[in-house]
C-alpha cells in the first residue's frame, strides 16, 4: 500500500469514526428528549440550581468578609482558600445556570468559546475540583500540626501553605480544562460537554476513576487524617489533665494552643462529614451515568440538577459551620449584626 493510500485509509476510517460518535450523540439526544412537563420541570429545577448559588455566594463573601477583617485569612491561609473557591463555585453556578436559562443558540467563535468556557459547567467544576482538593489538603495540614507537631512547626512555613494553595488552583484548571475541551462540542447550536469520547473504555474508565478519586479517595483521607488526629488529642488531653495541678504557665499555653487547634478540627471534621453526605449522590449518579447506561447521555437531565443542588447545599451551609465554630469568624459577624441592629434602632427612635 502507498503512502497515499494509507493516508487515505486513515482518513476514511476517521471521518466514519466521527460518524458513528456523532450519529450515537444525536441518538442520544433524540432518545432523551423530555416532555413539555419535564422540560418545565427542568427549568424550575435550573432555577432553583441558580438561587442556591445566589445564597452560597452571599453567604461566602460574608464569611470571606468576616476572615479578612478578624485577620484569619493570614493565620488560616488553606480555609482562607477554601472559603475563596466556595465563592468562586457559587459565582460560577449563577452565571453558569443564567446562561443557560437564556437557552442560548450558539454558533460561531463566540459560541464554541461561551461552550467551553462557560455552558459546559468548565469553569464552574475547575472551582469545585479546587475547593475538593483544597479540603484534602486543609486535612493534611491538620494532621501533620497535630500528629508531627515537630516536623510541622520546621517544615510547614507560610511558603510551604502558598504553594500548596498555588498548586491546588493551578491543578485543578489543567485538569478540568483537558477534560472538558476534549469531551465536549457545539452541535447544532447546542452545547454538548462530557460525551465525545475516543472509546466507550474511555468513558468508563473516567467514571470510575472520577469516583475514586473525588470520593473514594476523599473519604478514606478523612478517616484516616482525622481518626490519628483524634488519638493524639486525647492522649494529649490526658497527659495535660495529669499537669493541670502544678499551675504552670507552660502548662497553661500548651492547653490554650490545644484549644484553639481542637476547635479548627471539629470545625473541619464537621465540614468534611458534611461533603461526604452531600456530595454521595452526585458522585454516585455520575458514575451510573458513564458506567451503566449503553451511550454517553449529555448531562441535561433532571436528576443532574437535583444532584447539583444537594452537592451546592454543601458549599452554601459551609459558610455557616465556619461562621458558628470558627470562633474568630463567628465574633466579627456578631459585631456585624449588632452593628446593624442598633443603627436600625436609632434610625427607628429617630423616625419616632
Amino acid at each position: 500500500m502507498t503512502k497515499e493510500n494509507f493516508a487515505d485509509s486513515n482518513i476514511s476510517h476517521l471521518s466514519v469514526a466521527m460518524t458513528a460518535e456523532l450519529d450515537v450523540i444525536q441518538t442520544t439526544i433524540a432518545d432523551t428528549k423530555l416532555s413539555s412537563s419535564s422540560r418545565a420541570n427542568g427549568f424550575y429545577f435550573q432555577c432553583a440550581v441558580a438561587v442556591i448559588g445566589i445564597i452560597g455566594t452571599a453567604a461566602n463573601a460574608l464569611v470571606l468578609y468576616a476572615m479578612i477583617a478578624s485577620e484569619q485569612h493570614k493565620k488560616q491561609l488553606l480555609i482562607f482558600n477554601q472559603n475563596l473557591f466556595d465563592l468562586c463555585s457559587c459565582l460560577l453556578l449563577v452565571v453558569t445556570y443564567t446562561l443557560k436559562l437564556c437557552n442560548i443558540h450558539l454558533s460561531g467563535t463566540l459560541g464554541y468559546w461561551l461552550c467551553m468556557m462557560l455552558l459546559s459547567e468548565n469553569l464552574l467544576w475547575c472551582s469545585v475540583n479546587g475547593s475538593i482538593i483544597n479540603l484534602l489538603s486543609i486535612t493534611v495540614e491538620r494532621y501533620l500540626k497535630v500528629v508531627y507537631r515537630t516536623w510541622s512547626q520546621k517544615w510547614l512555613r507560610k511558603r510551604v501553605e502558598l504553594s500548596a494553595a498555588a498548586f491546588v488552583w493551578i491543578s485543578s484548571i489543567s485538569y478540568n480544562m483537558a477534560v472538558v475541551f476534549s469531551t465536549s462540542a457545539v452541535i447544532d447550536g447546542v452545547c454538548y460537554s462530557y460525551v465525545i469520547w475516543k472509546s466507550r473504555v474511555a468513558a468508563v474508565a473516567y467514571g470510575i476513576w472520577n469516583f475514586v478519586t473525588d470520593f473514594v479517595l476523599v473519604v478514606f483521607i478523612f478517616i484516616f487524617c482525622y481518626g490519628r488526629i483524634l488519638i493524639v488529642i486525647r492522649r494529649q488531653a490526658r497527659v495535660m489533665a495529669l499537669h493541670r495541678g502544678t499551675g504552670s504557665n507552660t502548662v497553661q499555653n500548651h492547653t490554650l494552643s490545644n484549644q484553639i487547634q481542637s476547635n479548627v478540627i471539629k470545625t473541619m471534621v464537621f465540614v468534611s462529614a458534611f461533603y461526604v453526605i452531600t456530595w454521595l449522590p452526585n458522585n454516585v449518579y455520575y458514575l451510573i451515568l458513564n458506567v451503566a447506561s449503553n451511550h454517553n447521555i449529555t448531562l441535561l437531565e433532571n436528576e443532574y440538577y437535583v444532584m447539583l443542588f444537594i452537592a451546592f447545599f454543601y458549599i452554601c451551609a459551609n459558610p455557616f459551620i465556619y461562621a458558628t465554630k470558627f470562633h474568630p469568624v463567628k465574633r466579627v459577624l456578631v459585631r456585624l449584626v449588632s452593628c446593624k441592629k442598633s443603627q436600625q434602632a436609632t434610625t427607628d427612635l429617630e423616625l419616632g
